[in-house]
């Protein structure tokens, strides 16, 4: 009996699923992710420090102040990208270890500091099997991290203080999204005006995890808000992912022309999604409340004006 004969015989009996191919996992290159994620580490903690307006030239021992910063926003990347990573070997879906991209902590020519990483990923390299699987890998991640996000966040606004607001000239601002806006107003309580929150550098760890959270849960190409809308639209993914990246272009005149800058890098990666090999298996109920979950976390965590000059 072959694997469509086995297709058929679910199909018939009403099942939604059948098991995927069980294939012998090979193993994962170490070395690279490795010296990233080192990498990773020294220039977060540095980003950190800045954050924190420590003169490392002056005194290099401040940079141990960037390591709550560090140590918050890796946890939250770490959790999102092993929540793929286990998902897909469950599945049976051949992939990388997840791969750290650090990035310049300081930013010379705008004369800001960054926050020491580009974030992180994993290649998929084997096919997907089935739409039940595609949507476990492509949910696990930003779940597992938001949740994560969720507990950094809480413990950073704790410590986080309220200051008078000083007029020195145009500042750079973050935006809030409702989850973090909500938290904030729970834990913090009301701003008066005049005043502004300081985020400590664990809570602007977790404000950049939801920020993360929302962009990987976009409805677009091979995000992972990709996959889920693949698994629910199927063809009629590419029209899906088209009507989203106009709807960021039209974000960039109406808010942040930072959306300009998204809406290119997706649209050169690409709108278009390969198929699952068992396309004809429906998803089970549990996928689809699957969905429904990362629905309600993108709209939670997604800000539509992340950054503004006050």
């Amino acid at each position: 009996m072959d694997r469509d004969d086995l297709k058929e015989i679910f199909e018939y009996s009403g099942v939604d699923s059948y098991p995927p191919r069980r294939t012998e996992m090979p193993k994962v290159k170490v070395l690279l992710p490795t010296v990233l994620f080192c990498a990773t580490v020294v220039t977060t903690v540095i980003a950190g420090a800045l954050y924190q307006g420590a003169d490392l030239l002056a005194h290099p021992s401040e940079v141990l102040k960037g390591v709550p910063f560090s140590l918050s926003l890796l946890l939250i990347l770490g959790t999102h990208e092993l929540g793929h990573f286990i998902a897909s070997r469950r599945h049976g879906v051949h992939t990388t270890l997840p791969v750290f991209i650090p990035a310049p902590p300081w930013l010379p020519y705008i004369g800001l500091f960054g926050i020491g990483t580009f974030g992180a990923i994993i290649r998929i390299k084997s096919s997907i099997t089935t739409k039940n699987a595609l949507v476990d890998i492509g949910a696990a991640g930003p779940l597992a991290g938001f949740v994560v996000a969720v507990f950094v966040t809480a413990i950073g606004l704790k410590f986080s203080t309220v200051l008078p607001r000083f007029y020195t000239g145009p500042t750079l601002e973050l935006g809030s999204s409702l989850l973090f806006g909500g938290l904030s107003y729970l834990i913090v309580g009301s701003v008066p005006r005049g005043f502004d929150v300081m985020l400590h550098p664990v809570a602007f760890a977790g404000w950049i995890g939801f920020f993360v959270t929302a962009m990987n849960l976009l409805p677009i190409g091979q995000l992972d808000g990709g996959h889920i809308l693949y698994a629910l639209l199927g063809r009629r993914h590419r029209i899906f992912s088209i009507l989203m990246v106009t709807t960021m272009v039209a974000l960039g005149f109406l808010t942040w022309p930072g959306w300009f800058i998204w809406a290119a890098l997706i649209y050169l990666i690409g709108l278009w999604h390969p198929p699952v090999d068992d396309y004809y298996v429906p998803m089970d109920r549990r996928r689809k409340l699957t969905s429904i979950c990362a629905l309600i976390v993108f709209v939670l965590t997604f800000i539509p004006m992340p950054f503004y000059i006050a």
